[in-house]
């Protein structure tokens, strides 16, 4: 047993490191940049040392677990711990978080708020994955409201106000319901509050209460994950938001919703999943053919990537639902490789904004010629989204697929119907992916309108970033097992828990 607290150091971290930038002196922003990415190293180093050496692969259970009492009178305990399925989350968070303060450089009016929001970030979001407390797990979702809400309203574009204001109102409001359902799973059948994710996932309800508390938790998810109806927040915020911010939702944000989908609506309301989850196929299989036909049709460059996005969240809806060891694996690699090719289009499509100064997909063209490094980098990250073998996006849809056709809770034929519905939307994404690279950097029409301009192309920090994003990209398409060492027991575990629980009844 290791006494020393990892985690609690891996969360508390980044922001206590980050209030110290209003100390530092303001001479240009050379200093807050470098110190900010000397803190995102740090704790990506801090996190990795701690996994290497005091995680143990083939243990199911919580391991570097904390518990301290906090709030005495309330019940309220410091609870943290990690697992297989937490480990690539927190992983991907510090990856990202790191190259999104390298993407961040460009910007320069009020650096110190813009770092220290980053970093604040970086807490909220690696608390979630690794909270243990129902109430902890709460705190931490809100904590990443208000970094997200002031990114967007001071370094968004022309209508930042309003994508932020909606941000705010779709998630507060969906956090009203995760509240609710909080409170609901701590002081039922008892007197003192249980909040503990072990001690609730021992727990029975009655049924009806069991899919009330389910759907309230259902409702905060889907905001964040997004699942549609409550999705159009997203191409908003995505469509007026820097890139760098635009990374952090893109590859982390939005898979706390899925993520809490799986910790909280799988492990502790087992039988209202059960019910629920053909609901579940149809509502993500739905989603996958809605937002790549959407995505055809936006003129927005961000926002077509961002409908993109939507439809790939797809496939990790689908997979929870499909009650299979080989789904649900395939949705968490799903939500890895997301989170890195999802960070990559955005930041791509930044860059080339910083370029060209156009939004709109009618009037570019032409680019490749100009900007030849970054169109390589696009094409290679567009290929990865419409899942070209031999990069993560293909390993995780194709697994998923499998998850479907060997779920034992589906009859044959619903099985075929979702599979052939998945593989329209597969069909979809190359089209959406193609004509956005076919706009952006074939054809002259760049040329006739400027005959003189002339571009930069990407400068050694770009490079670095996409190569970075690349590197795992590739090598997770390759050798998948990368992921499935960390969640394979853990995804077995919860679903024998699962069947166990389905045949006792």
């Amino acid at each position: 047993m290791n006494n020393f607290p990892w985690l609690t150091l891996i969360v508390v971290f980044p922001i206590s490191a980050g209030s110290l930038i209003l100390f530092l002196p303001h001479r240009g922003n050379k200093v807050i940049r470098w110190y900010t990415l000397f803190i995102c190293i740090t704790e990506l180093l801090i996190t990795t040392y701690a996994f290497s050496y005091h995680f143990q692969l083939d243990d199911p259970l919580m391991q570097l677990t904390e518990n301290y009492n906090w709030i005495h009178f309330f019940y309220f305990y410091w609870r943290l711990g990690i697992d297989g399925i937490s480990i690539g989350p927190v992983l991907l968070t510090g990856f990202i978080t790191t190259l999104a303060t390298l993407a961040a450089w460009p910007v320069t009016r009020d650096s110190r708020l813009l770092h220290f929001l980053m970093l604040a970030m970086y807490s909220g979001q690696i608390g979630p994955f690794s909270s243990q407390d129902l109430l902890l797990f709460f705190i931490m979702w809100e904590l990443e409201l208000i970094p997200v809400y002031l990114l967007l309203s001071m370094w968004g574009g022309r209508k930042r106000l309003y994508s932020a204001t909606k941000f705010i109102l779709y998630t507060a409001g969906g956090s009203v319901f995760l509240l609710i359902g909080v409170l609901g799973i701590g002081l039922y059948g008892s007197n003192e509050p249980t909040l503990n994710f072990e001690t609730s996932a021992n727990q029975s309800y009655p049924v009806a209460l069991e899919i009330i508390f389910y759907i309230g938790f259902l409702i905060a998810f889907a905001v964040k994950s997004p699942i549609i109806p409550l999705h159009t927040w997203l191409p908003d915020t995505h469509g007026e938001a820097h890139y760098s911010t635009c990374m952090l939702l893109a590859g982390i944000l939005l898979k706390m919703g899925a993520y809490g989908l799986v910790r909280i609506n799988m492990e502790l309301l087992p039988h209202a999943h059960s019910i629920v989850s053909p609901w579940l196929m149809i509502i993500g299989t739905i989603q996958i053919i809605y937002a790549a036909s959407t995505s055809l049709g936006q003129r927005n460059l961000k926002k077509r990537i961002a409908y993109s996005s939507v439809s790939h969240m797809g496939f990790i809806i689908i997979g929870i639902g499909s009650l299979s060891d080989t789904g649900l694996n395939g949705s968490i690699l799903q939500i890895i490789s997301h989170g890195f090719i999802g960070a990559a289009l955005f930041f791509l499509a930044g860059t080339s904004y910083d370029r060209i100064r156009l939004v709109y997909l009618d009037e570019m063209g032409g680019m490749a010629i100009a900007i030849p490094k970054i169109f390589t980098t696009f094409s290679i990250f567009s290929m990865a989204s419409l899942a070209l073998p031999g990069m993560s996006g293909f390993v995780a849809e194709l697994i998923v697929f499998f998850g479907i056709l060997t779920s034992q809770k589906y009859l044959l034929m619903t099985k075929i119907f979702i599979t052939f519905i998945m593989a329209i939307g597969m069909i979809l994404t190359p089209i959406y992916s193609l004509s956005m690279l076919r706009q952006m950097f074939y054809g002259y029409k760049l040329f006739n309108n400027a005959p003189n301009s002339f571009f930069f192309d990407s400068g050694p920090r770009e490079l670095f970033v996409s190569t970075s994003i690349l590197l795992p990209v590739i090598g997770i398409g390759i050798y998948p097992d990368f992921v499935f060492a960390l969640s394979v027991d853990k995804v077995e575990a919860i679903l024998s828990n699962f069947f166990l629980d389905m045949f006792s009844q």
